[in-house]
């Protein structure tokens, strides 16, 4: 069983940077892939990028792809989404998930991956 707890979501200007966390409360995260959504208001929750378990291999969302970094530390039970270059259309709740399955496979399971936590809010304005 796994538990996850975001943090690091914060108001700043478009253009600014912000490091998202995942806090792992198991193990047996370390094995999963884990990825990052989003959901803005009145929209439905969107992929933004995944990792798998060795930290190997990435995907990403084309909306932000060359300017987010996911990354995961085993050793901290911790996985990441470093934003740079934010926009105002990156404003939404982030959420982190965590899933036995591929990168690829992730993003098209959605709001069918297996673990969620609870969000943190990103809002950026221009």
């Amino acid at each position: 069983q796994v538990q996850l707890v975001e943090s690091g979501g914060g108001l700043v200007q478009a253009g600014a940077s912000l490091k998202l966390s995942c806090v792992a409360s198991g193990r047996t995260f370390r094995s999963y892939t884990m990825g990052w959504f989003r959901q803005a208001p009145g929209k439905e929750r969107e992929f933004v990028a995944s990792i798998n378990f060795s930290g190997t291999n990435t995907y990403y969302a084309n909306s932000v792809k060359g300017r987010f970094t996911i990354s995961r530390d085993h050793a901290k039970n911790t996985g990441y989404l470093q934003m740079t270059s934010l926009k105002p259309e990156d404003t939404a709740v982030y959420y982190c998930a965590a899933d036995a399955t591929t990168t690829q496979n992730m993003a098209l399971m959605g709001a069918r991956s297996g673990y969620w936590g609870q969000g943190t809010q990103v809002t950026v304005s221009s």
